[in-house]
């Protein structure tokens, strides 16, 4: 891929967390010609805005797509019809009209909720489709599934160079704190926040607690994204097989979220007790990458998960008037 620093890059969802991080990246690594657009400007779901979106702005020449919906457990167990529709569309719209616009590079961003249920761990990018899915995502899996497909098929048919990277769980400044549809983190981060601020004698989450997790700070991930576009085709291709083409990016690590809840309490300084509701959902009970390809690829994560926490904890407090939480 090898983007040049003058080259024109869009940037699908710079609003989101992760599409903030991989612009802060961007511009600390000198990049000066990314393009945006807000929901409000740019309907991803639309077919026809997308196609006018690329014609009018033919400078592009490479596109991340940072853009999804997204949500945690109960956002995904009880809303799946518009978690497969609107995933499907966004990045059914992005990556085929940037084809046909001819657009040669291209970075699809995903989930680590891809892989099955069932997964042998550390999970490696081969077993994809070996097994069956984790049925509380697995509207929003398939589509992220879809899209590393499509942009194996793009490569394979027309030759164009487009990667995904499947990053495992996210958190870091910008999350999505919503009192009912949030990822794990976010979701802690705001009860005990809550729960201290009260003076709450204890908080309870949801699961046993027991499953285990693997978490990355999102500029890590960021830099993740940063080190693909540096990496020219050749190079890219004699380590990542073309028929099985994502790179997990994870942090090496796992934690159970019972140690996950420890950590987040006690940076919101919370003193109460911590308990759990064994008769909600766990989800998959190990999940961790096998960031092995991403490592041989030059990247590594740079940033421990506490001192993440309480870097996140600090944007939460400083940005809370404007959180919906």
């Amino acid at each position: 891929m090898l983007v040049d620093k003058n080259q024109v890059i869009y940037l699908a969802g710079h609003n989101g967390m992760v599409g903030k991080a991989i612009g802060r990246a961007l511009a600390a690594e000198g990049f000066k010609n990314v393009i945006t657009r807000s929901h409000s400007e740019l309907e991803l779901l639309s077919h026809e805005a997308v196609c006018d979106f690329y014609a009018a702005n033919k400078e592009i020449e490479c596109v991340i797509i940072a853009a999804a919906k997204v949500g945690g457990i109960h956002a995904n167990n009880t809303r799946p019809a518009e978690f497969i529709h609107d995933n499907l569309t966004i990045q059914n719209n992005l990556i085929h009209e940037a084809w046909q616009h001819g657009i040669k590079k291209l970075i699809f961003l995903g989930s680590s909720c891809i892989y099955p249920k069932l997964a042998k761990q550390p999970i490696t990018e081969d077993q994809l489709l070996t097994g069956a899915l984790e049925p509380t995502n697995e509207a929003y899996a398939i589509a992220k599934i879809a899209g590393i497909k499509m942009c194996e098929s793009y490569n394979r048919q027309h030759g164009t160079d487009y990667r995904s990277l499947m990053p495992t769980n996210l958190y870091g400044p910008g999350d999505y704190f919503h009192p009912e549809y949030s990822h794990v983190i976010p979701a802690l981060l705001q009860r005990f926040h809550k729960a201290a601020t009260a003076g709450d004698k204890h908080v309870t989450i949801w699961g046993s607690g027991t499953p285990m997790r693997d978490f990355l700070h999102v500029d890590d991930m960021a830099n993740a994204c940063m080190q693909v576009l540096s990496i020219d085709a050749d190079s890219y291709y004699a380590k990542v097989p073309r028929n099985n083409s994502h790179v997990n990016v994870g942090s090496g690590h796992e934690m159970s979220i019972k140690e996950c809840a420890e950590a987040i309490a006690d940076a919101c300084a919370f003193k109460g007790d911590i308990q759990f509701d064994a008769d909600k959902p766990d989800g998959m009970m190990r999940k961790i990458l096998d960031i092995s390809l991403a490592q041989s690829l030059g990247w590594k994560p740079r940033i421990d998960f506490k001192s993440g926490i309480r870097s996140t904890y600090q944007w939460f407090k400083e940005n809370i008037e404007n959180i919906r939480c």
